[in-house]
């Protein structure tokens, strides 16, 4: 299945969750925030949130500064 992060396209297994995914792009475990589809997806959730074919995921990574 695909999905697209940050505009570009994922492959995915069939039924992968948002940790899944994390694991899959080898993203840190903490200072990450992700939508699906424009709405934001609590970290508490990511385990169970089933992603779908054609989904728009925004990954955002905290920075420091101002």
């Amino acid at each position: 299945m695909k999905v697209e992060v940050n505009n570009k396209e994922v492959e995915l297994t069939h039924e992968s969750t948002i940790t899944q995914l994390t694991e899959q792009l080898e993203l840190p475990s903490q200072g990450i925030a992700i939508a699906v589809n424009n709405k934001m997806i609590p970290r508490t959730e990511w385990d169970v949130f089933v992603l779908h074919e054609n989904d728009k995921l925004v990954i955002i990574k905290a920075a420091c500064g101002g």
